[in-house]
């Protein structure tokens, strides 16, 4: 027990559902086939707005987090409309100005403290704890320390909000809705000569994206005490989407298999730190060769569910 509930295992275990709730807003981008770069600048946006409300304006965290996806959310609506008229290449150049531009904006007001960043941003644990204590409730439980049941408490809301965007995604996709996403993501001009609103659906599905990207960055600086530009840089951008590289973009599950391997592969790797962007870089060059549609596609799930039927009727 010692070592399941141990807090650096906890932690990491922590950092993997945000990652994995970032896969999600990737997934949803791509789920119309727009290469977007965009996601890190949202990510950042629902961070500082997040940041800004608890510590500066004493919002609660439980409101502030959602105000700050739907800020991210809103900026990708304003964005959108210009940016969604390009396609490929073009998109990613714009939307990863983007993110340079709002880390640079970031590094200018003083009410982001520029460059140095927003420190004591209150805890999601210290908050669960004092919720825990409000109603009279024991803030440990099983022998665990405060701390580690605060952090377990943790885990459990973000399994529970990632298990939320899961199904949203599946009932998204049976809906007429996700109809629309794939068929666009199949072939835009065929989509818009079927009488397919192409615009309004590109900019759902970038909405989307960005307001779950927006409520992972609340999310992330709630857990970190402390958030800076250098958070949200370029590196963040290409990690995203690796996530959708490695695990496949074609199901929800791609992405957050892809957010488990690179969020652990670092701690694996810790012996050879010096070495990891060029095991990235390797990984990634190799994926694009061998498997280009990522580990989870709708073939593999095709394949392992007629070979689970086959055995299931011997």
């Amino acid at each position: 027990m010692d070592i399941i509930f141990n807090q650096y295992y906890l932690q990491i275990a922590v950092f993997v559902m945000v990652n994995a709730i970032l896969g999600v807003s990737i997934y949803l981008t791509l789920s119309t086939g727009q290469l977007s770069l965009g996601n890190a600048g949202f990510m950042s946006i629902g961070a500082y707005t997040c940041a800004i409300l608890t510590v500066k304006a004493g919002f609660p965290v439980y409101l502030a987090i959602p105000i700050g996806g739907i800020a991210a959310s809103l900026m990708s609506i304003i964005i959108g409309f210009p940016a969604l008229r390009l396609t490929g290449i073009y998109l990613a150049i714009a939307t990863l100005g983007f993110g340079e531009v709002v880390r640079v904006i970031v590094l200018n007001l003083k009410i982001t403290n520029g460059a140095l960043g927003i420190s004591g941003i209150p805890t999601l644990g210290t908050k669960i704890s004092k919720t825990l204590s409000s109603f009279g409730l024991p803030q440990s439980f099983g022998g665990l320390s405060v701390q580690q049941t605060s952090t377990l408490l943790v885990l459990v809301l973000l399994i529970l909000i990632l298990g939320f965007l899961v199904f949203f995604c599946a009932r998204l996709n049976r809906s007429r809705v996700g109809r629309a996403f794939a068929a666009i993501k199949a072939d835009e001009s065929a989509a818009e000569a079927m009488g397919i609103n192409t615009t309004y659906y590109k900019l759902l599905a970038f909405a989307l994206g960005a307001l779950i990207a927006g409520i992972a960055g609340g999310l992330s600086a709630h857990l970190t005490f402390f958030i800076g530009p250098k958070d949200f840089a370029y590196h963040r951008t290409v990690e995203i989407l690796l996530y959708a590289v490695l695990g496949g973009s074609d199901l929800v599950f791609g992405p957050i298999v892809g957010a488990l391997l690179l969020t652990l592969l670092p701690e694996l790797l810790r012996s050879a730190s010096n070495y990891r962007l060029m095991i990235y870089g390797a990984l990634l060059v190799t994926m694009m060769a061998f498997r280009p549609q990522g580990l989870i596609s709708e073939d593999t799930v095709r394949y392992w569910k007629g070979k689970l039927g086959r055995g299931n009727k011997q």
